[in-house]
């Protein structure tokens, strides 16, 4: 007959406790890791560090790329989503801008430790 549970070692069992006192709830950390996900392709990383410096419409961040509209378009939704970036509206041309200062500090401080 098989336990229904296996043994653990526990050797700090205060340490044990305090890491799941400090865990975040299932949902709050699944959003977490949605937006490092964010973080990990290479042209949105292009795209959020253009608009860490000035607002773009689609036409100039593909040029920027030099990949389609469509390709960029489909990008922006995905930071649209995750709310990383924003747009205003001027006639007919969406320029679009990083939401706010932290998605630029995010970048800083994963290039300060990727360059220690």
């Amino acid at each position: 007959m098989t336990p229904d549970k296996c043994d653990t070692r526990i050797i700090h069992m205060e340490k044990v406790t305090m890491a799941k006192d400090s865990s975040l709830e299932e949902a709050e950390l699944v959003d977490l890791a949605l937006f490092f996900k964010t973080f990990a392709d290479p042209s949105r990383l292009k795209i959020m560090m253009a608009l860490a410096q000035q607002e773009m419409c689609v036409c100039d961040i593909a040029a920027f790329l030099d990949i389609s509209e469509s390709a960029v378009s489909h990008q922006l939704r995905y930071l649209r989503g995750s709310r990383l970036v924003k747009n205003r509206r001027d006639g007919t041309i969406l320029y679009y801008r990083l939401t706010d200062n932290h998605v630029k500090e995010m970048i800083d401080t994963g290039l300060e430790h990727i360059r220690e």
